[in-house]
């Protein structure tokens, strides 16, 4: 074999050894970008879990305003009924005072007195129903709470199963 040939020989082989070298590192890059590509996949997919995760807890935020605002409501609600029936009793035992008085004081005819009795025994009757009327509004109110409440636990299941 020739010098030439040998020399030329060389010179082909290093250039393969060149050109395989580029080919190599060109890969090297691919491979770069493609891991680039699923690092801003991966920022993607963060973020969207971030949006996800601020917009659940606006919705826990707007539901728990929700149940504050209607408790809120409700409190001042009883608040207020428990002063008509504070002041339904007071003007009751007002009564009851002034008719004990006027029974004792008076010591009149016996139709007098039984008349004032019935009177009083129709205004008693009349106060019970009136509790009881109070009783089955509470009651309604308690029944209320529990089906709102019932309701609130079967959205956020609904809300829990549609985020899923």
């Amino acid at each position: 074999m020739g010098e030439r040939e040998r020399v030329s020989r060389r010179e082909r082989d290093r250039v393969v050894r060149r050109e395989r070298e580029r080919e190599r590192e060109r890969e090297r890059e691919r491979e770069r970008e493609r891991e680039r590509e699923r690092e801003r996949e991966r920022e993607r997919e963060r973020e969207r879990e971030r949006v996800a995760r601020r917009e659940r807890e606006r919705v826990v935020q707007r539901e728990r305003e929700k149940v504050a605002q209607w408790e809120r409501e409700r409190r001042s609600e009883i608040g207020e009924r428990q002063r008509v029936e504070r002041r339904e009793r007071e003007k009751l035992t007002r009564w009851e005072r002034e008719q004990r008085n006027e029974m004792g004081e008076r010591q009149s005819s016996a139709a007098g007195e039984s008349e004032r009795v019935a009177r009083w025994e129709r205004e008693r009757e009349r106060e019970r129903e009136r509790e009881r009327e109070r009783e089955r509004e509470r009651e309604r109110e308690r029944e209320r709470v529990a089906r709102w409440e019932r309701d609130r636990v079967a959205r956020r299941e609904r809300e829990k199963s549609a985020a899923r």
